[in-house]
């Protein structure tokens, strides 16, 4: 079972994750971090055995707090189409406190990479679960809701590679953003579509 953090080691990750999303992890020491926290090396090796197990700990924690912040974001909403639109609005809001050197980091590095990428595959499995939902309510079209989910799983990881935005010179935020538009319009059932053209 894994032992649970003492108030203190629950302070050292949470400022850990905070100097990690501004400015990476893969150029510092543990002697870096130490002093950067002004705590011993024993400190940081109580949390985890050395500065790759730390990254993978950090990383994790950060991943699985911004997929509950998102959850909570979106729990109140009952319309399909706002959820999927609030879903990608708070990936978007996440991402924002990760700097390009950490988003390289964390895909440099395969086990950080890994967890990224079980993210992204969560993500895509949240979007086909709104799409099968609203195709049950009758909200969007019939449609193959897992190639749906697919296509918007390669472009959420597009995004948080800093691929897409490059090419597309956007930000993530406003990337997310039409990637809802994209969603939403082609999930429009013809009706909506028709009613949405005479306004």
């Amino acid at each position: 079972m894994t032992r649970s953090l003492t108030a203190r080691q629950a302070e050292l990750l949470g400022r850990l994750e905070a100097l990690f999303l501004a400015e990476g992890f893969g150029h510092f020491t543990l002697d870096d971090l130490a002093a950067r926290l002004h705590c011993s090396k024993s400190t940081l090796y109580a949390l985890a055995g050395s500065k790759e197990q730390l990254a993978v700990k950090v990383v994790g924690r950060y991943f699985k707090g911004a997929a509950e912040r998102i959850e909570e974001r979106i729990a109140p909403l009952s319309d399909v189409r706002k959820r999927v639109g609030s879903y990608l609005a708070g990936a978007a809001e996440e991402l924002r406190k990760a700097s390009e050197r950490f988003i390289r980091d964390v895909a440099d590095f395969p086990p950080t990479r890994a967890t990224y990428e079980r993210n992204a595959r969560a993500a895509a499995d949240r979007i086909r679960e709104f799409i099968q939902d609203g195709v049950k309510q009758g909200v969007f079209r019939e449609v193959h809701a897992t190639l749906f989910a697919e296509m918007a799983g390669l472009l959420i990881e597009s995004i948080q590679t800093g691929v897409l935005t490059k090419r597309a010179g956007v930000s993530d935020a406003e990337a997310f953003t039409a990637l809802g538009e994209l969603l939403l319009d082609g999930l429009q059932r013809d009706s909506q579509r028709e009613l949405r053209g005479r306004a």
